[in-house]
């Protein structure tokens, strides 16, 4: 039987796995209590040991069980990460400490300073204190209106209109500059819309592919902030957290790029979502009241090609629109009622 690289390369992640299991390597994660960060810690200690995940974020009082051990870090202020991570020996760190498009847009200083000097602040404590590898998330609000929107190339215009979006190519090209002169092992994804049962979203254009399932459930009616046709490229958590962990566990030596891969899920519009709610929710009803973030969705992709991704680290997206409405609002309901 002939061994496919698909295969292979399966296997060698599991070795890799094993390895890592079995090297009490601490991982540090900012901006744990987050849309993105509070899942991605539970597939961390399931993947590597509960002890050796160290949660952080901006929040005083201590989370609950499932975050701990937790310490306060407000990412601006870089002798108390470097404290962190010399009281835990942190080894690699996922950086989820940001803004997002929409609050930025409401506050940019602060957006700019929480995501440009924040990672600075991350990339010069790597490169003093050893840290093995960074975890660092880009998004597609880099992308702008003069980008093709449909199959958004990985190497095309990057042009972003938004204060995040600025925030998040700048930061690509901080982490290159890190990668080439420093030799770190910097990694990242534009992530598109995520959408999650577990946790609620954080001030982003994509929010509304969250809300709507929570207010189909409770109320069978929704009203939008963007028009009925935008379409948007989404990714069901399970997808995103999958993917995350599987890129920063591929062999550094097969990435042809580092902090900026094109990740894919599915793309929808509002009314494409809408429609498939109401397969299982016949009475539910939507409409439409355009806010300030229908500009910034404009400025987006529709779809985009992901094949680098599929090439150097195996992608392969597992939830398409169907089979993640079904699995969103059967968690929901168990959830809300």
């Amino acid at each position: 039987m002939s061994v496919t690289p698909h295969l292979v390369a399966q296997q060698q992640r599991q070795v890799l796995i094993k390895i890592l299991k079995n090297i009490p390597m601490k991982i540090l994660v900012t901006g744990a209590l987050g849309q993105i960060g509070s899942e991605l810690v539970a597939a961390l200690k399931k993947t590597y040991g509960e002890k050796n995940i160290i949660t952080s974020d901006v929040r005083d009082s201590a989370p609950g069980e499932e975050f701990l051990p937790y310490e306060t870090l407000n990412v601006l202020d870089k002798s108390r990460l470097a404290e962190i991570v010399k009281k835990h020996d942190i080894k690699v760190i996922y950086h989820l400490a940001a803004i997002l498009s929409a609050a930025g847009e409401k506050n940019p200083n602060l957006c700019w300073d929480v995501n440009m000097t924040g990672l600075h602040n991350v990339l010069e404590v790597a490169r003093e204190l050893d840290i093995k590898q960074i975890i660092c998330p880009s998004s597609i609000a880099v992308f702008g209106p003069e980008t093709p929107r449909d199959n958004t190339p990985q190497e095309t215009i990057i042009l972003p209109k938004t204060m995040y979006g600025l925030t998040k190519a700048a930061g690509e090209l901080l982490c290159e500059y890190y990668v080439a002169k420093f030799g770190i092992d910097v990694r990242g994804i534009r992530y598109p819309g995520l959408i999650s049962h577990k946790t609620l979203p954080g001030g982003g254009t994509t929010d509304y592919a969250v809300e709507i399932f929570y207010e189909a459930i409770k109320k069978k009616s929704y009203t939008c902030f963007l028009s009925a046709d935008t379409t948007l490229p989404m990714m069901y958590m399970p997808d995103a957290i999958r993917g995350t962990i599987q890129l920063a566990e591929t062999d550094f030596s097969k990435l042809k790029n580092h902090s900026n891969f094109n990740f894919a899920g599915v793309s929808f519009s509002c009314a494409e979502i809408a429609a498939e709610i109401t397969k299982h929710i016949p009475d539910f009803k939507i409409d439409y009241v355009p806010d300030f973030r229908q500009k910034i969705a404009d400025s987006w992709p529709r779809s985009i090609d992901d094949s680098s991704s599929r090439e150097q680290w195996g992608w392969k997206v597992e939830y398409d629109l169907k089979k993640m409405t079904e699995d969103m609002l059967v968690n929901l309901r168990k959830k809300l009622t």
